[in-house]
């Protein structure tokens, strides 16, 4: 295991897979995230504008650096339809030392691994 401080998981959730696949490829092709994971049909509960509202959703888990985070979170923000789109960001403490190189060198211009 190695310490993961500089690492980050991002949640962000979509309202159907173009919209996910489209977010997903705009991160990746911006070398902004090594890896995002698409969870389709997810149900959502929250309050909106005074409202308590309900619907399908996908999740997207991006896999990150901490110096990545800030231009992540502007691409979501200008592509995503949402007037809020939800951008959360947990930390980690360790990982697999191997993985955590993986995420450096794929969101770094040259060859990934």
């Amino acid at each position: 295991m190695k310490r993961a401080v500089a690492f980050r998981v991002v949640l962000v959730t979509a309202p159907d897979l173009k919209t996910a696949r489209g977010l997903a490829r705009a991160a990746l092709t911006a070398k902004l995230v090594a890896c995002a994971n698409l969870v389709p049909k997810i149900e959502s509960h929250y309050w909106w504008q005074g409202k308590l509202e309900s619907g399908a959703e996908v999740l997207i888990v991006f896999k990150t650096t901490r110096a990545k985070l800030a231009a992540l979170e502007k691409l979501i923000v200008a592509e995503h339809p949402y007037d809020t789109p939800e951008f959360i960001t947990l930390s980690l403490a360790e990982g697999n030392a191997r993985y955590l190189d993986w995420i450096v060198a794929s969101t770094q211009s040259g060859k990934q691994r």
